[in-house]
């Protein structure tokens, strides 16, 4: 009866998943889909804490409780521009929780082997379901938890670096130890024969040393990507997590887990996929080349930027009939929604056409832009992606950019040698008039510099973004 309950709540909570990650493509049913989410993953805790080998029910409840609690403080706490750090950091508890888990099937696999038929009788849970499997079963098993803790592993620490890197604790140069590629392949090739020489002996030391190199392949492997890629990496991220807990579902014999793995690890990499076509990215070279691959020097920049204040914005504004709004990661550091909101309601009172362009990478983490915008009420309409949106400059007025570099460098067309060469790019130099929000002259997150913002069509409005619209907005009624 309990196998039965348990079994009809994993469906049930399955169909829930697939429900919230097909909602979560769109702006207007998200919330619904975070809900369907919230409640399949509290049915399946349920459903598993009185399930077959339900055990320890105050450490569980300890456990999830504490659990509920951090997460309810993380929540509370962390800032929408810190959401891609906290994505890259979630992925590496994954990752770590496979590597636990798939040590802890190893430790009870030896157990159960080393008992006796009859002392195996008397088995509950997962130990009586080892104690059930056949030599070949048990072998599979083997595969599927070495499986498991190599991939946990190699999200463990990647997330690990690319939290620290989105963070700005690690450089977002990217980074290779000398010997590169050839480190990375040595322990790939180590990590083979690993699972080679415990499929054959099941000992722990071959386990061990397979979990060190992945260990090793996920920071170093992620070191060697740069700034640019980092919104790949992340998606790339999860899709390992999904794996990783997928493998582990196996071990276990959780369907639950396995389907659950296989929606997040497919879904992962599909939008890794497609971040890369965005970018006319290699998934292949981003993942192990990184960014910056150039085959000569970057192309020099010519002339200076000239900067412009809040009243001229506001004229040139008062007299465009067509508008559209970049906004990236700089946006989200000054916390400006809110106020591009506002400008964006006013100028639409006054009669004119105000849209925004959001590019597939724009910010740190995929959808970054729209969650923003969405925040701050900005009708969902007028939020295009960039390939609805980018023929339209030629007939702008103006182009308002709000703490972009990359995504609007037109380096990435002019320049065969620059870093980004070939990435698609919000072609806003063509507009009548191009308003840059900007800080100061630095470069952006990739280190780039930008040819846009010495175009003799480009005004720089420095200062931070917040602050500069304020400003702006006492001179538009």
């Amino acid at each position: 009866m309990e196998f039965g309950f348990t079994t009809a709540a994993y469906v049930v909570a399955a169909v829930l998943f697939i429900l919230s990650l097909g909602g979560l493509s769109g702006q207007e049913s998200a919330k619904r889909a975070v809900w369907y989410g919230i409640v399949g993953m509290a049915l399946a805790v349920f459903a598993t804490l009185i399930g077959p080998g339900a055990g320890l029910w105050l450490l569980s409840v300890v456990l999830i409780a504490a659990g509920g609690m951090i997460g309810y403080y993380v929540a509370q706490k962390v800032q929408m521009t810190e959401m891609p750090q906290l994505v890259a950091a979630m992925h590496s508890l994954v990752g770590l929780a496979a590597v636990f888990v798939g040590f802890n099937a190893h430790l009870e696999l030896g157990n159960v082997m080393a008992m006796d038929h009859h002392a195996r009788e008397g088995l509950e849970g997962f130990a009586a379901l080892l104690a059930h499997k056949s030599p070949v079963e048990v072998s599979i098993l083997k595969v599927e938890l070495a499986l498991g803790i190599w991939i946990g592993a190699v999200t463990f620490t990647g997330s690990i670096i690319a939290y620290g890197k989105l963070a700005g604790k690690v450089s977002s140069a990217a980074t290779k130890l000398p010997g590169g590629h050839v480190l990375n392949a040595g322990a790939a090739i180590i990590s083979v024969l690993c699972l080679v020489w415990y499929f054959s002996s099941g000992a722990f030391l071959p386990l061990m040393i397979l979990t060190l190199m992945a260990l090793f392949i996920g920071y170093h492997l992620i070191m060697g990507i740069g700034g640019a890629d980092m919104p790949v990496v992340v998606s790339m991220l999860n899709s390992y997590s999904g794996w990783a807990a997928a493998a582990i579902g196996f071990s276990l014999g959780n369907d639950l887990l396995i389907v659950v793995g296989a929606l997040v690890g497919s879904s992962g990499a599909i939008l890794s996929y497609i971040m890369c076509k965005a970018m006319n990215r290699s998934f292949i070279s981003v993942i192990l080349g990184g960014f910056g691959g150039t085959t000569g020097p970057a192309m020099e920049v010519e002339g200076e930027q000239v900067a412009i204040d809040a009243e001229g914005v506001a004229t040139a504004l008062d007299e465009a009939d067509s508008i559209i709004i970049i906004p990236g990661y700089g946006m989200a550091v000054a916390q400006a929604q809110q106020n591009v909101a506002e400008l964006t309601r006013r100028l639409r009172a006054k009669g004119k056409e105000v849209r925004f362009a959001i590019h597939p990478v724009a910010g740190r983490l995929p959808g970054h832009m729209n969650v923003l915008l969405a925040e701050a009420k900005v009708p969902y309409d007028i939020v295009m992606e960039m390939d609805e949106i980018n023929d339209d400059f030629p007939e702008t007025d103006v182009a308002i950019v709000i703490g972009s570099n990359d995504i609007v460098n037109p380096a990435a067309q002019e320049d065969p040698n620059s870093p980004i060469a070939g990435m698609p790019v919000l072609e806003c130099w063509k507009a009548k008039q191009v308003f840059v929000s900007k800080r100061g002259q630095g470069t952006g997150y990739s280190g780039i510099e930008n040819p846009l913002f010495f175009k003799e069509n480009t005004r720089m409005f420095y200062g931070d973004a917040k602050a500069s619209l304020d400003t702006l907005l006492t001179l538009i009624n």
